[in-house]
């Protein structure tokens, strides 16, 4: 038997393992595999998680309930102590997503299509950005220097975006809830700064830019760490005229913002009601009163 019959019969026996654990649409067919086989399920979809694998469970109506209610892993059943391939195969699926998320960069076509600048922090690249976080809560000179040219200085909002730990929550949602926000905001009469992207931020960021525009209020749409449920889950931080050093309770959070969670056009609506009581109460954090 040479590699290609070998691979063959490999392939075949893994596309039946598959067919055997409702992960093929089609039937099974011997006729090997072409390579341009597009009947696979998407294993990190909503339709695939929801099925119940647990056999003959005591009480089916409530662990049905229990599936629709949340996106963690229930009824996902055992193969003796083990997972399932079906639950193993989803797991590892997940797994990569997440990765995938911290990892790979934002959408540069996506960022042009919003009209967003990009600048860095003083991380310089990923493997920096996750291992050394005091660097990307700096900016470096030059950034420091782009925005004092290209932002609007003492604006009401300053409103930027940054990939945090999901480049993947910037390119999944940002085109829905930043048109929200900022229309909705002008639609109130608040005075909005420049938006522009931060690579390689993270949460702190926020401050040396409050203080270099002179923004009452300052938003950062921000990827949060990826889980095994959503590795497009992003969040809004807020602070009224933030300063560096300031204690973390001073920022309002509104998170798990994506399409299974808070929807982006919603999470956008919801932002402009609360940045307007940030306004008119002077304040953020605990001591906003929602």
């Amino acid at each position: 038997m040479d590699n290609r019959q070998l691979v063959d019969l490999i392939t075949k026996e893994v596309m039946k393992v598959l067919r055997e654990n409702g992960l093929l649409d089609e039937p099974y067919s011997d006729g090997g595999w072409s390579g341009t086989d597009t009947s696979l399920l998407d294993l990190t979809s909503k339709e695939y998680k929801d099925t119940i694998q647990v056999t003959d469970p005591e009480n089916q109506l409530a662990i049905n309930a229990m599936r629709r209610s949340t996106t963690a892993r229930v009824g996902i059943g055992r193969a003796g102590a083990r997972l399932t391939t079906k639950a193993m195969l989803s797991l590892r699926a997940d797994h990569a997503m997440a990765k995938d998320a911290v990892l790979k960069a934002a959408d540069e076509n996506i960022l042009r299509e919003m009209n967003l600048p990009v600048i860095q922090s003083q991380a310089r690249e990923i493997n920096e950005h996750l291992t050394r976080p005091d660097l990307g809560r700096k900016l470096p000179p030059e950034s420091v220097d782009f925005i004092k040219k290209n932002c609007k200085m003492n604006p009401q909002v300053q409103i930027y975006v940054s990939d945090g730990l999901s480049n993947s929550a910037i390119d999944e949602n940002i085109r829905e809830i930043l048109p929200a926000l900022m229309d909705g905001l002008k639609h109130r009469g608040i005075d909005t700064g420049t938006p522009f992207f931060v690579r390689f931020g993270r949460v702190p960021t926020m401050d040396v830019i409050s203080e270099i525009t002179g923004a009452e209020v300052t938003v950062v749409l921000l990827g949060e760490r990826p889980g095994l449920a959503a590795a497009d889950s992003m969040s809004a931080y807020m602070a009224y005229k933030a300063t560096v050093g300031m204690p973390e309770s001073r920022r309002t959070v509104v998170s798990n913002i994506h399409k299974n969670g808070i929807q982006p056009v919603e999470a956008g609506a919801y932002l402009v009601e609360i940045i307007e009581k940030m306004l008119q109460t002077k304040s953020s954090g605990v001591d906003l009163v929602l």
